[in-house]
């Protein structure tokens, strides 16, 4: 296994340790960008490790932070309403903004309710005048993804290039196996911000993980693998099961 420099691999016991671990990752990460810029600026992903440490944020580690220096934005949105038990939004709101008190003005969500292009290319409009563009592109300071079976990241799905339409910031691609349109950020996005995490945990994702990390580069079947950020980290926090068919693991 070789990862890049700027990538680091975590293997921890199971999901509950990871969410945890990302928990203790977002208010580092967050402290120190408040104190380098004056404002944290994350996106938020889907799932039920994210789920798991948002309401850890909420509760745990609701002192740990200055919450109104942080901005929160999203990584991918379903094409549904924001009262929708399937959107990302409702479900982080529920778990973190909500409990938390985070005002309106401080939520920048994908409009799952509006027609896809016309809410990918509104999205893209908010990141550009609302974050600096430190790396080549509108710069947040934390992203957080997940990955499926399939290798797919954001709603970045197998099939396609996942570079195709890289200067949109912001696509609204049709997802073949779930017959939908997604909002998602586009890799030119995703790889300019300071901080990259991918959390994963499972045994239905160890064959996908061990084609990224030790597979043959090909995107187009594993669009995760283009997360490679120009000038910033890439961290993977995996649990046991999930790197059991890796053929190296970190010391």
């Amino acid at each position: 296994m070789s990862l890049a420099s700027n990538a680091s691999l975590v293997v921890l016991a199971d999901e509950t340790a990871i969410a945890r671990a990302v928990a203790e990752s977002f208010v580092a990460k967050a402290r120190a960008a408040i104190e380098a810029r004056g404002t944290f600026s994350v996106a938020l992903a889907g799932g039920s490790s994210p789920k798991a440490a948002y309401a850890l944020l909420a509760t745990e580690y609701r002192d740990a932070l200055a919450w109104g220096q942080v901005r929160f934005f999203f990584g991918d949105e379903r094409c549904v309403p924001p009262d929708d038990d399937e959107s990302n939004y409702k479900m982080a709101y529920q778990a973190m903004l909500g409990p938390l008190g985070i005002p309106g003005g401080h939520v920048f969500r994908m409009r799952g309710e509006d027609l896809p292009a016309s809410a990918a290319v509104a999205y893209a409009a908010i990141l550009t005048s609302e974050l600096p563009a430190a790396h080549g592109a509108p710069t947040l300071d934390f992203i957080m993804l997940g990955m499926g079976p399939d290798g797919h990241t954001a709603s970045l799905f197998p099939g396609t290039d996942p570079l195709t339409g890289d200067d949109e910031l912001v696509r609204a691609p049709y997802v073949e196996k779930f017959g939908t349109y997604r909002i998602t950020l586009t890799p030119r996005v995703l790889n300019a911000a300071y901080d990259l995490e991918v959390e994963t945990a499972g045994p239905s994702k160890s064959d996908a993980l061990a084609a990224v990390l030790e597979g043959p580069y090909d995107p187009t079947a594993l669009p995760i693998q283009i997360l490679a950020p120009s000038a910033g980290r890439l961290t993977w926090l995996v649990d046991r099961a999930a790197a059991a068919k890796l053929t190296a693991l970190p010391p």
